[in-house]
């Protein structure tokens, strides 16, 4: 049995991976990191319209390219390895793929073909407060159409267009849709680890909002949300995750010592070996992940949270020992490693740390035991 991907999935990574050596390389993300006032790069974000990239998954009825989650999978890799300054997932994995799970035709129609146009950029905000969600606990409320309260950290919240936040309808939790560009949103940009992936503190006073989905369907539909993403977010880490393997490597190789190459200490090979085989270990999690993904399989909950478990450790491990590899040098900001370093740390984070996942995994397997 072939797990992997088919030959037209694979010339759609060569490509995109070509396409992003040049409209993403280390100069553009640069750009970003160094520009205090700029939170993403314009023009790679319309270069991605360009490509299609944007409704590589929505159909073709929105004006999208009407393709697999695979394919889906395949374009985050390289995202994750071109360390991308744009709000990809923040618009794609979450934002679209919330409107396709429970958005109605007129929302779909209305949003979906600008945002496949790159016109709309769109942010998920859930959170409140520092640690984990907690759905009995959320202070923002939605009634009679209006929308109140607080929402940070939100990723890409100081750049996006329209937002799904999550809020108390009748004490219910319910996902409701919101235009920011109106009276009564106001946004502050937080600092992060990573610039080039933007925050935002997001404050609502009563503005106008709808309703996505039932009224009390918002934690139901966003666990599903998560689990989507998860596995997307998973891929893009993987990515970032064998590129940071690929420095580490070449410098070994490069970098002369006492007359014969760095690599050559055993040490180092350990290094490698180390990296390689986790990420390894997560590709075949992401893999179990994109199946479960694109067939909507039952195991969704379990095999999300496996591939992000091992992603994130994969990432996190592969951009610290690529700092090691590198010696003194490894520390500066004219070396390309804290800018693996920063995204390996920030996207541990993202829809929840490890340890999030870590829950999510055992009641997974507990539900999958009982049934």
């Amino acid at each position: 049995m072939n797990f992997d991907f088919s030959e037209d999935q694979k010339f759609l990574s060569d490509q995109a991976q070509k396409f992003l050596a040049n409209a993403s390389s280390i100069d553009v993300v640069r750009s970003v990191l160094d520009d205090g006032n700029v939170s993403y790069h314009k023009g790679l974000w319309q270069g991605l319209a360009e490509m299609g990239w944007l409704g590589a998954s929505i159909p073709e009825e929105y004006d999208g390219l009407g393709l697999s989650m695979l394919e889906l999978c395949v374009i985050a890799e390289q995202m994750g390895r071109a360390l991308a300054p744009v709000p990809f997932s923040s618009t794609v994995y979450l934002f679209a793929e919330a409107l396709k799970l429970a958005g109605s035709d007129e929302q779909k129609r209305r949003l979906l073909p600008k945002l496949v146009a790159g016109d709309v950029i769109g942010c998920v905000a859930v959170l409140e407060r520092a640690g984990s969600l907690d759905y009995d606990n959320l202070s923002s409320t939605f009634s009679n159409g209006h929308l109140s309260g607080v929402k940070l950290p939100v990723i890409d919240g100081d750049i996006a267009s329209h937002a799904i936040v999550l809020a108390t309808e009748n004490g219910a939790p319910t996902l409701v849709l919101v235009d920011l560009e109106q009276t009564g949103v106001s946004l502050e940009k937080l600092n992060t680890i990573d610039p080039t992936r933007s925050h935002a503190r997001m404050t609502f006073q009563g503005v106008e909002a709808e309703r996505l989905g039932e009224m009390g369907q918002g934690a139901a539909l966003f666990e599903a949300l998560q689990n989507r993403a998860a596995v997307l977010l998973a891929f893009e880490q993987i990515g970032g995750s064998d590129r940071t393997l690929e420095m580490a490597t070449r410098y070994a190789k490069e970098r002369y010592a006492f007359g014969r190459p760095i690599g050559g200490n055993q040490a180092i090979k350990h290094k490698l070996a180390d990296m390689w085989v986790k990420n390894e270990v997560a590709r075949s999690s992401a893999y179990y992940g994109a199946w479960a993904l694109s067939t909507d399989a039952y195991e969704l909950a379990e095999a999300a949270a496996l591939a992000r478990i091992a992603a994130s450790d994969a990432f996190w491990f592969a951009s610290k020992e690529n700092i090691q590899t590198h010696g003194g040098m490894g520390f500066t900001w004219e070396v390309d490693c804290h800018l693996f370093y920063r995204r390996a740390q920030l996207l541990s984070v993202q829809l929840g740390a490890t340890r999030v996942w870590k829950q999510k995994l055992v009641s997974a397997l507990e539900k999958k035991n009982a049934a």
